[in-house]
């Protein structure tokens, strides 16, 4: 009597479904590897769909890459010779024309490609002192959570010493004492508006340790670095990200005003710059208002596109803040 086993010996086994036939690919729809991808692309889409019913959202994120696209395509535009104070194209202080829609400066230069190339540097560093602060933040608050005691003690202690010290004090002592380059801003941002996030991700730490998945990897022989790295800190990365974005415009506001206090880089051209330019020549009291409001409209806006994706992103990653569309 004939068995189904005995009628399928020696006929190869079918490959899975959407496998490549290639022993060991690792792009198989059937590896670990491609699922992980899978589920990323699932996650990004399914992010992007709530995302996008945010209205205030989507109109921040499009101005922002417009900006973007703007600072990215700068020399395109407005040529790459804007700052030339000796060759410059206009007389000093025109007022708004069809030559130069947003007037000249006290040396004659074109307005509109000034802003349009401040962009590229007032972007930069509003992203990486944010970065910087975050990447600050998230280590001592992850660290503080999770080993906890005198090390958690102390770090907090010194988060709030931060937290009680005026920010915009502490930034420009920094950037009074070492040499005034972009690097400068950066540090002297980054080091000082980190507190916050300590904080936030201090206290998400210390809700995940207490997850049953946490005993259960120790309890596996993992060590610190794995449960913090596998297990905490992709907990704590939606607040991150969150909290990123709320403090690239924070970032931003700073850089304008530490330009503007004279404390920037005198060698590139932002928007805090311009303002300090402005103040200079004296645009208040004379009334050349087209040199001061270009880069100060820049700015608001940047910064309100700022604060509404992450505010935007922040509903989406926790719906129970109920954050208005």
């Amino acid at each position: 009597m004939t068995t189904d086993e005995d009628t399928t010996a020696g006929t190869p086994a079918a490959p899975p479904t959407g496998a490549t036939g290639a022993p060991g690919d690792r792009g198989d729809t059937g590896g670990p590897r491609a699922l992980a991808w899978r589920r990323r692309r699932a996650s990004a889409a399914r992010f992007w769909r709530q995302y996008r019913t945010h209205r205030s959202g989507v109109v921040g994120l499009a101005a922002l890459l417009s900006f973007a696209l703007a600072a990215l395509t700068a020399p395109l535009l407005v040529g790459s010779d804007v700052d030339a104070v000796t060759d410059a194209p206009g007389s000093p202080l025109e007022r708004p024309s069809a030559a130069f829609p947003f007037g000249t400066d006290r040396f004659g230069r074109d307005l509109l490609g000034l802003v349009v190339w401040g962009a590229r540097v007032s972007l930069l560093v509003g992203l990486l002192a944010a970065v910087l602060s975050v990447a600050i933040g998230t280590l001592i608050g992850v660290t503080a959570g999770h080993f906890g005691g005198w090390y958690a003690t102390v770090a907090m202690r010194v988060t709030d010493w931060f937290l009680v010290m005026p920010t915009l004090v502490l930034a420009i002592a920094l950037a009074t004492v070492m040499s005034r380059s972009l690097v400068t801003v950066v540090v002297a941002i980054g080091v000082t508006t980190w507190p916050t996030t300590a904080r936030l991700v201090r206290a998400q730490t210390l809700a995940v340790e207490t997850r049953p998945y946490i005993e259960r990897a120790r309890a596996l022989g993992g060590g610190h670095r794995h449960v913090m790295a596998r297990h905490v800190l992709p907990n704590v990365m939606p607040l991150v990200l969150a909290q990123t974005t709320l403090i690239i415009s924070a970032a931003i506001l700073a850089e304008a005003t530490l330009a503007f206090l004279g404390l920037g880089d005198p060698t590139v051209v932002s928007w805090g710059g311009l303002l300090q330019d402005a103040r200079e020549a004296g645009a208040v009291s004379a009334g050349h208002w087209w040199y001061l409001v270009p880069p100060g409209i820049a700015i608001a806006v940047v910064a309100l596109a700022f604060t509404l994706c992450g505010r935007a992103v922040e509903s989406v990653l926790n719906p129970r803040l109920g954050v208005p569309r």
